[in-house]
């Protein structure tokens, strides 16, 4: 039977009322959703039409019209940053997914493995995270070009070594658990044990590092579509529209206000509800504070 040390009495009953009394939590938890919110909804309303150009509307300053006003094409921003934020999650939800699809077998393989197994890999680890992001999305757009798929790729290959480092220091910290002893003495083997015994009690801290790894997610795609190698228009990204309005400041502030608001505020909820993960599924996290 798989045996759980992070919380060794907690029902989910317990989990949702220390869920319920965490600030962190509740206003993580409540920007999040907004945000996707908003983004699942752009699939079937806008506002306008973002692929149609008004020139005649172009920027416009907020008014009950535009709520957000209008860039120099005469596009509605609030109906750009509601298309934006979709771009954002799926780009950033996916990458996520690669770097722990990949990260998190590697890490959890070297620690079980030890020895140059685990060296070897730890070495290609810090080769790879040597690369951030931005410079991963250059060498792949000058072979495949520009594009929303490559900078997924970009980003997700940089999260390949956070979440290898992550399940690895997990995981070496179980390994000497006196139920691993017992497991192996029972004749189970390394891989049975990973995945029975391991990869659960690491959950939590997998778990509260992706949604950290998912706010990084967001702002390397505004950071890539900023200097045009991530979504390419006419889909609006808010990297891109910060781009946009960097020559527009003094006459169009507004063009940059609200997309970079998105920016900070997805990013801050993100950060939040990761907080508020951790206090309330870790131990070691709640008896600090």
């Amino acid at each position: 039977m798989t045996m759980r040390v992070d919380l060794p009495d907690e029902t989910l009953a317990g989990v949702l009322a220390k869920a319920f009394g965490n600030r962190s939590f509740l206003i993580g938890f409540a920007i999040t959703l907004l945000v996707a919110a908003v983004a699942l909804l752009s699939f079937v309303w806008t506002p306008y039409d973002v692929t149609k150009l008004v020139i005649a509307d172009k920027t416009q300053a907020p008014s009950p019209v535009h709520w957000f006003g209008t860039d120099h094409f005469g596009r509605d921003i609030l109906s750009m940053i509601m298309v934006g934020a979709r771009n954002s999650i799926a780009v950033a939800l996916v990458a996520v997914g690669i770097g722990m699809g990949v990260g998190v077998p590697l890490g959890a393989f070297a620690a079980a493995r030890g020895g140059i197994a685990d060296e070897a890999l730890m070495r290609v680890n810090d080769l790879v995270f040597a690369f951030p992001a931005l410079l991963s999305a250059i060498m792949i757009t000058a072979i495949f070009g520009p594009g929303a798929v490559n900078a997924i790729i970009a980003i997700g290959i940089f999260n390949i070594p956070v979440f290898a480092r992550v399940a690895r220091a997990g995981a070496l910290a179980i390994w000497p658990r006196e139920f691993i002893l017992a497991a192996r003495a029972a004749g189970k083997g390394m891989t049975e044990i990973t995945v029975e015994h391991i990869l659960p009690n690491i959950a939590t801290l997998l778990l509260v590092q992706g949604t950290i790894q998912f706010a990084l997610g967001i702002l390397a795609e505004a950071g890539l579509s900023y200097v045009g190698l991530g979504a390419q228009p006419p889909m609006p990204s808010w990297g891109r529209m910060l781009f946009d309005a960097q020559t527009r400041m003094v006459t169009a502030p507004w063009m940059a206000i609200f997309p970079g608001m998105a920016i900070v505020v997805t990013v801050l909820g993100l950060n939040l509800l990761g907080d508020g993960i951790a206090d309330i599924l870790d131990p070691k996290s709640r008896r600090q504070r």
